[in-house]
């Protein structure tokens, strides 16, 4: 590792700890050269699947996006942050699981239809009637009548 303040090539570890969730490791270095001390993170790299568009216009999976749709969605709906972000950790483990390097955004809009469907059934009908694209009333009430049993 490099050293941020003097360019010098060998640092040591000084201290390592995991975070508390488990989720990346901090550690404290030294310069061999100046013994200034810096903090770098380690973290998984994980690589998500392109997403194919309807259009077949190939874009990388954007985080911000999903949570966007979902937020919108769920919008002044009794649902906690947490179970959001739950719910968006859960499409990403399977997007991941999938091991595809392309997914269709139908795909992930049917994934993310089921999770709405689990944490609020209105926020599961905003979604589905702009992502279904009705074209009638009698296919949105449809919709509406599967959920309401």
């Amino acid at each position: 590792m490099k050293c941020p303040f003097c360019g010098h090539s060998e640092t040591a570890v000084a201290e390592t700890r995991v975070s508390e969730d488990g989720d990346f490791v901090r550690r404290r270095r030294q310069c061999n050269a100046c013994d200034k001390r810096f903090t770098t993170y380690e973290r998984p790299e994980v690589s998500f699947p392109n997403i194919v568009k309807k259009d077949g216009r190939r874009i990388d999976y954007q985080r911000p996006k999903l949570e966007a749709s979902m937020y919108l969605a769920l919008r002044k709906r009794p649902v906690s942050t947490e179970q959001i972000d739950s719910a968006i950790e859960r499409i990403e483990e399977k997007l991941l699981n999938l091991g595809l390097r392309e997914v269709q955004s139908t795909r992930i809009g049917e994934l993310v239809m089921r999770e709405l469907k689990k944490l609020d059934k209105v926020a599961y009908v905003r979604f589905a009637s702009v992502y279904r694209n009705f074209e009638d009333l009698d296919a949105f009430r449809s919709l509406v009548d599967e959920v309401s049993k």
